[in-house]
């Protein structure tokens, strides 16, 4: 009787142990995983693409009225300021012009001036006195133009600025309208960036532009936007013209290469946040395991990419929403539906883990 009381506590006891080393083995299946919940992006974003800086303005400068050159002044490259003489026109023929013009001037002047007193004092008919208004007009304009002549052979700067061609010298004669000189603007320059399509259409969310020049590191310069053309190129991109002022003690030319960044706001694309140790690579596509709290197991996630922070995290635009969990680090050991457990966070005040 005893014997059999033994050999069933025996078995009972066999049984419980055979059950107990199951369960154990069943939760040390499952595999502990670091995770962190998805945030909501709200920063602002930037593009950046390879630009050229240009003279904002290149003007070719002419003189009015034609004759032998005197002198060209300045030399190519040379910086001259708003109103500093840049070429002259031998005025000899012009002074003479003028002269006889104003020495006419002054006799029709003097003798309109009698006809119009004697019909003030009705001694002359009303023909009389408009012939010499009419006279005083004409020789008016006459003499208005042969002074503007005279004027025209000195050629002035229009603005500050650089030399940047010479196409005539001294004592060469020029015909009015002819090109004399090419200048370029000092005041500021533009800087010409191309932008696909996709830029293109989102141009309304951009807030800001600023450039950094490759001959002066660590500089950032801030941009204004003048334009972007409403046409693409055969490239199926579309120019972007902004403007870059001068800055004190920094030498910019036209011709460097500069980098711009374009800072702009995400406004209403789901964006959210990631660390970049929970995105992993299959087939070609960036994924996330998504874990699930009900089930405590693991589903894979194909995500798009958006950017990478100096933080460490991933912008992501598609595949993931604000408040889910995502195993950030283990993901290369998990496969589909695999049951995990999450690695409990540590205290703020145990600090080293020693708790």
């Amino acid at each position: 009787m005893m014997k059999g009381v033994v050999f069933s506590l025996l078995g009972l006891i066999l049984l419980m142990c055979a059950c107990g080393s199951s369960k154990t083995k069943q939760e040390r299946g499952k595999t502990t995983v670091q995770a962190d919940t998805v945030k909501s992006y709200q920063g602002e974003l930037s593009i950046i693409y390879p630009g050229k800086i240009k003279a904002a303005s290149e003007v070719k400068l002419s003189f009015r009225v034609a004759g032998p050159i005197r002198a060209v002044l300045p030399e190519v490259g040379a910086f001259v300021k708003k109103g500093e003489l840049i070429a002259e026109i031998d005025p000899r023929d012009y002074e003479i012009q003028l002269s006889a013009t104003e020495a006419e001037y002054n006799q029709v002047k003097e003798e309109a001036g009698r006809v119009i007193e004697l019909y003030n004092r009705g001694s002359v008919p009303v023909n009389d006195y408009d012939k010499a208004v009419a006279g005083i007009k004409q020789i008016t304009a006459k003499y208005n133009a042969h002074k503007n002549a005279l004027a025209d052979t000195r050629l002035t700067a229009p603005f500050d600025g650089y030399i940047q061609k010479k196409y005539y010298d001294s004592h060469e004669t020029v015909a009015a309208g002819y090109p004399v000189v090419s200048m370029i603007n000092s005041n500021y320059f533009d800087v010409d960036i191309d932008i696909p399509s996709s830029d293109f259409v989102r141009q309304d969310l951009f807030k800001s532009f600023s450039c950094a020049i490759d001959v002066f590191p660590g500089q950032v310069f801030p941009l204004e936007l003048i334009e972007i053309t409403r046409k693409a190129n055969l490239n199926q991109l579309y120019r972007m013209r902004l403007r870059l002022k001068p800055v004190p003690g920094v030498d910019i030319a036209a011709g460097m290469s500069v980098n711009v960044t374009i800072e702009y706001n995400p406004n209403e694309e789901a964006l959210t946040v990631v660390p970049l140790s929970a995105m992993f690579e299959e087939n070609g596509e960036s994924a996330v395991w998504v874990y699930n709290p009900k089930t405590q197991t693991v589903t894979k996630r194909v995500i798009q990419l958006k950017k990478l922070l100096k933080t460490g995290e991933l912008i992501v635009s598609e595949g993931l929403a604000a408040g889910e969990i995502v195993v950030s680090a283990g993901v290369h050991s998990l496969k589909e539906g695999m049951s995990v457990e999450l690695l409990k966070p540590v205290s703020k005040t145990n600090v080293g883990g020693l708790l």
